[in-house]
């Protein structure tokens, strides 16, 4: 059966809005893009009792596609509802690029709300520092809870844009069957309790 609740995970830079993008699409699905549930205007934060209702809200359809990381605050609510996991594996070294150059053309994004425009200050520096550090430091954490909330939803890994078509296109009106598209997969597509391994950077 084609996946109706989808989760997207990883690094920011990581092609994760992309691909629900991509996805909703083919599949037909609305997107719920957690950072534009998160941030104000102004990059303001919101209670943690507000957010987590609108992620409630969000998600409490039978169909969506549901990315962003937000581990600690969400994944109790998204997780148990979810039939599959992405995680976007793409190397840090590309998602740091991906970063600089959206903040360089400081255009609106579909993925983040009005009056959140990302610019080259201090902050963005420690952001970047938060890319470089994320599958060392960060990664863990979100695996770890991942295992207690959804340790029975099944995960595909995506490295890079190409493994990110080729799964689209598979889940394309002509063939929507989760099982065709499986076994040519050039990871393993479908990991339950696997030890995560950080992708090379080289």
């Amino acid at each position: 059966m084609t996946p109706q609740r989808i989760v997207i995970l990883g690094n920011a830079g990581s092609g994760k809005s992309s691909l629900a993008r991509v996805l909703a699409r083919q599949l037909s699905l609305p997107v719920v893009h957690l950072d534009c549930l998160y941030w104000g205007a102004g990059w303001v934060k919101p209670a943690r009792k507000a957010f987590r209702q609108r992620v409630a809200d969000a998600t409490d359809g039978p169909a969506w596609i549901c990315e962003g990381n937000y581990h600690h605050q969400t994944f109790d609510l998204r997780l148990p509802k979810a039939d599959l996991v992405i995680w976007m594996d793409t190397p840090r070294l590309t998602c740091a690029r991906r970063v600089a150059l959206r903040a360089l053309r400081q255009g609106p994004r579909a993925d983040l709300p009005d009056g959140c425009a990302e610019k080259l200050d201090r902050d963005f520096l420690a952001f970047l520092g938060y890319v470089w550090r994320f599958d060392r430091v960060y990664r863990p954490a979100i695996e770890a809870l991942r295992h207690v909330h959804g340790p029975d939803v099944p995960v595909i890994r995506l490295r890079d844009r190409r493994q990110a078509d080729a799964f689209a296109s598979g889940l394309g009106p002509a063939d929507r069957r989760l099982s065709r598209f499986w076994p040519s997969m050039p990871l393993p597509p479908a990991v339950r309790g696997e030890a995560y391994k950080a992708p090379s950077t080289r």
